[in-house]
């Protein structure tokens, strides 16, 4: 409920600054920006990955979110760029084992740690296989290349040295 009520004061604060009543300042409209990412996902995923990690560690991963600076949420995004962009690379050798891939899956990892409370090889192992399986998942990563998705899951998996 705090959430919504946030959420329409926040909307209710750009439409007035929209309007020229009053200036929003640039955190206020970062904290804004933050709460649509986190409903977005919610409206998106939050079903899948609360079944799969339980509602204390999505609403921990929310609150890590909600508490991000802006230069620290400018790394998370820097980061997760990276990510996409040595996937693309890795791509290229065609073996989820390079060490291009394995840069690629180390680069995922460190970016997952922006959010997660704790890191944990098998529920990183687990995200990849959901990222295959979910074809929310899979388009977002195949916008690289059709088997992105797939090549990130094995490489991770080679990573975590968890089996399929």
């Amino acid at each position: 409920m705090r959430q919504l009520e946030l959420l329409i004061t926040n909307v209710e604060k750009t439409i007035a600054q929209h309007e020229g009543r009053i200036m929003m300042t640039d955190k206020e409209k970062f904290e804004g920006f933050k709460q649509k990412l986190i409903d977005d996902n919610e409206a998106k995923y939050g079903k899948e990955i609360r079944e799969k990690y339980g509602n204390e560690a999505v609403d921990k991963s929310n609150r890590i979110l909600k508490g991000m600076t802006q230069e620290k949420y400018a790394q998370f995004e820097k980061l997760g760029q990276m990510v996409l962009d040595t996937l693309k690379e890795a791509l290229a050798t065609g073996d989820p084992a390079s060490e291009l891939a394995q840069k690629t899956a180390d680069l995922h990892r460190q970016w997952l740690s922006f959010t997660w409370d704790k890191y944990s090889k098998e529920a990183h192992a687990g995200l990849a296989q959901m990222y295959v399986d979910d074809e929310r998942f899979t388009a977002y990563y195949d916008q690289v290349q059709p088997g992105a998705a797939e090549f990130l899951r094995d490489a991770i998996l080679i990573y975590t040295r968890i089996q399929a």
